[in-house]
């Protein structure tokens, strides 16, 4: 089984953007020499606690600071971009890099509908992401009318991202890698990497289905530490449930003392004769978030392979694509050394 990381560049608490760059590039080189398969980097757009925004620029700085580690986009949202351009910058990056840069190709907008038309250019959001994608291609192959240098016949990989059951038919109809991000979004999982599988058809790219899973990695010496690393990753999804645009936070004692802050913090509302009680409130986010982090590998090397060893009998997947959001760097370069010693060792 491969072994990948996913990088959002979060800022932690305080850093400022260049500090987070210097923090993406250092934990490349780590996962580097330990035998890491791929390094993808996201997009995301008008988020000040978010790093990648401009993510061409962030793959070609990783590629120019490590030796040999794939590195590539998790991924390219297209609807936000030209093919066209999409195509002249990763040839240029091929060019430059031969053989390490992967085009991870999703659909959504990687932000809100406002920045999205910012974006685009357009009040129309509604594009479609298969003529897209058979134009990127195009370009690549040089079938277009208009030739995109230097990617005219230059070959890229292409993988298919997703979050929902939608592009899991056109990965599966293109014979193209999968890449389902189950370490936020995993409520269609188990539904998506079927209907991949079901459907796919084998093309000049694959003869199999291949499935990239992203999932959540914070792995320590003791189960007790991990959880308690794990409450950077909690912080960091109420941020999400609550859009509160907060930096990466250190850990606290323990989930529980989480919970019992944002009860605090709240002010519950009183409509006419009805009340509601902080409590209540916090008991919807706890369970959004419980299930956005469902897909995590949690605790020390042994209880994180019997963690992964759980999640294999209920879906098929040739590759990991690990996110670790742990406030200290030193700790999450270790928690990734954990993972590669554990993935070595499970079948």
């Amino acid at each position: 089984m491969k072994l990948s990381v996913l990088n959002l560049v979060p800022l932690r608490e305080g850093q400022t953007h260049n500090e987070a760059f210097h923090d993406m590039v250092e934990l490349a080189k780590k996962v580097e020499s330990f035998g890491y398969e791929r390094y993808w980097i996201a997009e995301h757009h008008n988020m000040k606690n978010i790093g990648s925004s401009a993510t061409q620029l962030l793959i070609q700085h990783t590629l120019a600071n490590t030796n040999s580690i794939r590195v590539g986009s998790g991924g390219v949202m297209l609807p936000n971009h030209s093919p066209y351009i999409v195509a002249e910058q990763y040839g240029t990056l091929e060019t430059l890099y031969p053989g390490r840069v992967d085009l991870g190709l999703g659909r959504a907008p990687g932000t809100d509908q406002v920045t999205a038309r910012a974006l685009r250019r357009t009040h129309n959001l509604y594009t479609d992401f298969a003529s897209e994608l058979a134009e990127l291609k195009g370009y690549f192959e040089d079938t277009n009318p208009v030739h995109a240098y230097p990617a005219a016949g230059i070959e890229v990989p292409f993988y298919i991202l997703g979050s929902s059951t939608d592009s899991a038919y056109l990965a599966a109809e293109l014979g193209l890698p999968y890449s389902f991000a189950s370490h936020f979004a995993p409520a269609m999982m188990e539904d998506a990497i079927a209907i991949y599988r079901e459907r796919f058809q084998p093309s000049n790219v694959l003869t199999e289905p291949y499935v990239i899973l992203g999932l959540n990695a914070i792995l320590a010496d003791t189960d007790e530490e991990a959880q308690y690393l794990a409450t950077t990753q909690t912080q960091s999804f109420l941020g999400v449930v609550t859009n509160s645009r907060q930096g990466l936070q250190p850990p606290v004692e323990s989930d529980s003392e989480i919970w019992d802050n944002y009860v605090a913090a709240r002010t519950a509302p009183h409509f006419g004769p009805i009340s509601f009680r902080a409590e209540d409130l916090a008991f919807r986010e706890q369970a959004i978030v419980r299930q956005m982090a469902s897909v995590s590998l949690i605790g020390n090397p042994e209880t994180a392979a019997k963690q992964l060893q759980e999640l294999q009998q209920r879906v098929t997947f040739e590759e990991i694509m690990a996110n670790s959001l742990i406030y200290d760097t030193q700790k999450q370069a270790y928690s990734y050394k954990l993972l590669a010693d554990v993935v070595k060792n499970v079948k």
